[in-house]
């Protein structure tokens, strides 16, 4: 960590003027201690001024954060983030304009967390700046909002019910969307469509291979599902239903995977241990068509034209749905753990997770309430001592902050059969 005297900041908030960034602004500016110490930072300051009056008249009665104009130019963001504790960035797409601002975070040892979910990103910045970053000791946290963060969490809490109750690892966690409403912001959008033009084939098939982002090697676990199974894209799940392919699964499932390798070199999860995420449908037909239609999407979009011609109906980044409609928008997983138990039935355990509200606003309180926890843990900061890390690794305490936002989140043993 850099010299907390030199820290003019608790933590900053960069692209502060952008989709996300305004609602997470807007949550710390009516949600956060009154003292926090806080700053917007971004290239416009006519725009950075905007957002300031707009919070100032929701929040008279506490400090009012600074202001910094900033380029992405590295003299600029080495500057900027060592006058913090800890840096929020969600300028996106992260692949574009976001690697000089992990680049100095890690360099001067100050915290960060974002909120993608572009695989092939992330596993480029393990590559190069995780051990940068355990060296100053800042701990960087990418995927910590709508994705990736709930599948990490409810994964997490599995895995700790049942060694608590059962003594044991986990063979196998299994997440369903169970119930889902939103629309995406243009951010999102021109992420989807702009990490095919910046990636290979090879690089984007690497990131979302077998525990490709895991700190240490996993021994190939037997797949729980057959091959039918694989290729039709369903699957029935006792307590879940019928399940099908989920466009988020490939991301969540790799932060999973290196959250296994962080906690104990793989001990507390279980050398067994496998997750698999899916959607879940009405029936089996529904299931099959729903698969195929992805799967058809996603080799569209290997070619430029169609990718050329999905950004001309799109949101413009910066900005998505208006207000109003998001306030109906919901996100409902449930979660099946399978305990590593040599017996006909293993032990299972529960899980579920619903927000009620916007998804994107959802994301900035995940931001905003990551970083305090950082800000106030001490005992987790020096347990944690810097790297690239996952949701997961923030713990219970991440959890009921989330809780205490409104975040339903319930975990239990389920009976014995």
């Amino acid at each position: 960590m850099s010299d907390l005297q030199s820290n003019v900041y608790d933590l900053i908030v960069l692209g502060a003027t952008g989709y996300t960034g305004k609602l997470c602004v807007e949550y710390i500016s009516t949600s956060l201690p009154t003292n926090l110490k806080w700053a917007l930072a971004g290239r416009s300051e006519e725009k950075l001024l905007a957002v300031l009056d707009k919070i100032g008249a929701m929040s008279t009665d506490r400090l009012q954060p600074g202001i910094e104009i900033v380029s992405l130019d590295p003299g600029d963001l080495n500057t900027l983030v060592r006058k913090t504790r800890l840096l929020i960035n969600t300028v996106g797409p992260y692949h574009l304009y976001s690697s000089p601002v992990v680049e100095a975070c890690a360099k001067n040892g100050t915290h960060y967390l974002d909120v993608t979910g572009e695989s092939p990103w992330v596993l480029e910045m393990i590559e190069k700046y995780h051990e940068l970053a355990e060296a100053s000791h800042a701990i960087i946290i990418p995927e910590i909002g709508i994705e990736s963060a709930p599948s990490d969490l409810l994964a997490f809490a599995l895995v700790n019910v049942i060694r608590k109750e059962l003594s044991v690892g986990t063979r196998e966690v299994i997440t369903s969307v169970h119930d889902f409403k939103g629309a995406p912001s243009g951010g999102t959008l021109a992420t989807v469509l702009t990490i095919m033009d910046h990636y290979s084939l090879k690089q984007i098939g690497k990131s979302g291979g077998s525990w490709a982002t895991s700190p240490i090697p996993k021994s190939k676990v037997q797949s729980s599902r057959s091959w039918l199974s694989e290729f039709l894209g369903i699957r029935s799940v006792p307590g879940l239903g019928t399940l099908t392919t989920s466009i988020s699964a490939a991301p969540n499932t790799a932060v999973v995977q290196r959250s296994w390798g962080l906690f104990d070199g793989g001990k507390l999860y279980g050398s067994k241990f496998q997750y698999n995420e899916y959607m879940r449908v009405r029936n089996s037909v529904v299931g099959i068509a729903t698969h195929f239609a992805l799967v058809f999407a996603g080799l569209a979009l290997m070619f430029p034209p169609v990718r050329w011609l999905a950004k001309k109906f799109l949101y413009a980044p910066g900005e998505g749905p208006e207000k109003e409609a998001t306030r109906r928008e919901y996100l409902e997983l449930h979660a099946i753990a399978t305990a590593d138990q040599d017996m006909l039935s293993p032990r299972r355990a529960f899980a579920k997770l619903r927000w009620d509200g916007s998804l994107y606003h959802f994301t900035g309180i995940c931001l905003a309430e990551a970083a305090m926890v950082l800000l106030n843990d001490e005992k987790l900061v020096q347990r944690l001592d810097g790297g690239l890390l996952t949701p997961a690794t923030l713990g219970q305490n991440f959890i009921d902050r989330m809780k205490h936002a409104g975040l339903v989140f319930e975990v239990e043993m389920m009976p014995e059969p």
